[in-house]
C-alpha cells in the first residue's frame, strides 16, 4: 500500500515537473516574440504561434536571445553548406520554434525537418498550423506525393514533421520518427535548447548516445546552462525551483568541460563548447551594433553575468568524411 502511495506520488510528481518545463517553452516563445518586434531579427512567423508579451522584456533578455538565435542559426546553416541540404534536420523539444519557415523562405530547406516535443505543445501548434494559413500554405508549397497525415498530434509531409515522444524513451522516438521516414544513411543535424538539462543526466546520455549511433553522419548542437556551481547559478536554480521547475540534469552543466565531456564519452568524435559571451563576440559585428542601438542597455554586468552562465556545445560525428568537424563560429 505504502508503495502504492509512493509510486502514485512519483508519477504526480514528474507530471508536476512535466507540466513545469511544458511552461518554459511558453515563456521562451513570448521572449522571442517580443525581441522580434523591437527588432532585434526578422521572424514573420512566431505572431501565429504566440502572443504578445503583457510587459516589456528587459534589454539583457532580448539580447540574450538575440545571441541565442543567431548562434544555433549560424552552426545550422554551416551544416547545411557542408551537406549542401542533402540532409535532414531534427529539433528536439522544438516547442513553437519556426525554423522551418524561415529556411523555406531562404531557399534552405533540407531533405526533411522534424520536430520532436510534448504531446501537448505539439497539438497546440499542429492546431495553430491547421487554422493559419501563413503556416499550412508553406507546408503544402513543399509537399510532393500521396502521403500527408495530420491528426491531433502528428503532421507528416514529405518535408516537414512534428510528432509527439518523450526523449526520455530513445527506442519509443527512433520508432516514430523511422515511421514518418527518418534516414539514418542521411547526414543528420539535432538540435535541443534548453532540454537536455531537463533530464537526469543519464536520460540525456541515452539520448546522445541513441543520436551518436543511429547516424551515419551527424551533429549535435546543444544550447543551455553552465557554470551553474557558482553563486549566480545558484540564484539561477532557485528561481526555477520557486517554479516547481526543477534542473535533473544540472550536474553536467558545471563547466564548459563538463559538457564536452558528455558528448566525448557517448558516442561522438569531436566536441566543443563555448559561454554566450564568446559567441556574443563572433556573430556579424555590424549586426550586433545595430541591435545594441535598439535599447538602453543599463545592467551591461548582468548581461555578461547570464551569458556566461549560458553555453553553446556541438559535437560531430562523420563517417563520410564531410568535413564536420571544420564547422565552428
Amino acid at each position: 500500500m505504502a508503495a502504492a502511495a509512493r509510486d502514485s506520488r512519483s508519477v504526480a510528481g514528474s507530471e508536476e515537473a512535466d507540466e513545469a518545463v511544458r511552461g518554459t517553452c511558453e515563456d521562451a516563445s513570448i521572449c522571442k516574440r517580443f525581441a522580434v518586434s523591437v527588432g532585434y531579427w526578422k521572424d514573420p512567423y512566431i505572431q501565429y504561434f504566440v502572443r504578445q508579451a503583457k510587459e516589456r522584456k528587459a534589454p539583457e533578455i532580448n539580447r540574450g536571445y538575440y545571441a541565442r538565435v543567431h548562434g544555433v542559426s549560424q552552426l545550422l546553416k554551416a551544416f547545411l553548406k557542408k551537406t549542401e541540404c542533402n540532409c535532414q534536420i531534427i529539433n528536439l523539444g522544438a516547442g513553437m520554434d519556426t525554423m522551418f519557415w524561415r529556411l523555406k523562405d531562404e531557399n534552405l530547406l533540407p531533405k526533411k525537418y522534424f520536430e520532436v516535443d510534448f504531446p501537448m505543445i505539439v497539438a497546440r501548434k499542429i492546431y495553430n498550423i491547421k487554422s493559419k494559413p501563413p503556416l499550412s500554405k508553406p507546408i503544402m508549397e513543399s509537399h510532393s506525393g500521396e502521403s500527408f497525415l495530420i491528426d491531433a498530434h502528428s503532421l507528416d509531409s514529405s518535408r516537414y514533421s512534428i510528432l509527439a515522444a518523450d526523449l526520455r524513451d530513445s527506442s519509443a522516438l527512433e520508432e516514430k520518427l523511422k515511421k514518418f521516414n527518418m534516414n539514418t544513411q542521411l547526414p543528420t543535424l539535432l538540435i535541443a535548447e534548453c532540454v537536455l538539462v531537463y533530464m537526469t543526466p543519464q536520460q540525456s546520455a541515452n539520448l546522445l548516445k541513441w543520436a551518436a549511433n543511429t547516424f551515419q553522419a551527424a551533429m549535435f548542437i546543444n544550447y543551455e546552462q553552465v557554470n551553474m556551481a557558482d553563486r549566480f547559478g545558484q540564484i539561477m536554480i532557485e528561481n526555477l525551483q520557486r517554479r516547481q521547475c526543477s534542473l535533473a540534469g544540472v550536474e553536467t552543466c558545471r563547466s564548459l568541460d563538463s559538457q564536452k565531456e558528455r558528448l566525448l564519452l557517448n558516442g561522438w568524435e569531436t566536441a566543443n563548447a563555448i559561454d554566450m559571451v564568446k559567441v556574443y563576440s563572433c556573430l556579424p559585428q555590424a549586426d550586433v551594433k545595430r541591435i545594441e542601438g535598439l535599447e538602453f542597455l543599463d545592467e551591461k554586468e548582468l548581461l555578461e553575468q547570464l551569458m556566461q552562465h549560458y553555453c553553446i556545445c556541438w559535437a560531430t560525428k562523420d563517417s563520410c568524411n564531410l568535413g564536420l568537424s571544420n564547422i565552428t563560429f
